[in-house]
């Protein structure tokens, strides 16, 4: 799965040893979407991926992830394992499309509007 968004916070790195005597670490983020109704994800990088890919807050990424839930002591967890995250370039401004309809292939054109009349040019009504 893939989501865009700018790094809002990132948290301190965590490191330990596993039972079985490896070391392991993680970072951990926090995701903000550039939507109308922006959400937040917290995500983490585990092991060699917490260093290959260094974000600092303010970055904006598209973040390639895998979703993990897991059951302990009968709860439910989710988390959000990050294993890919390219920095977009927002420096370059660029215009945004005019908002016009897109034409989905293997369908049939739009007719056009029909005209229905019965205004006049000062008028922004459609009847």
């Amino acid at each position: 799965m893939e989501v865009e968004g700018k790094i809002i916070q990132k948290l301190p790195p965590v490191s330990g040893v596993s039972k079985a005597g490896n070391n392991w670490n993680k970072q951990e983020y926090v995701l903000e979407t550039q939507e109308a109704y922006p959400k937040k994800i917290f995500f983490s990088f585990f092991g060699d991926r917490a260093n290959q890919y260094p974000l600092n807050v303010g970055d904006t990424v598209r973040l390639s992830f895998d979703i993990d839930s897991h059951e302990f002591n009968g709860k439910w967890f989710t988390n959000i394992n990050g294993w890919k995250a390219e920095k977009i370039d927002t420096t370059a401004t660029q215009q945004p499309a005019a908002a016009t309809p897109q034409a989905v292939p293997g369908a049939a054109p739009m007719p056009p509007m029909p005209d229905f009349g019965g205004g006049n040019a000062d008028d922004d009504l459609p009847f």
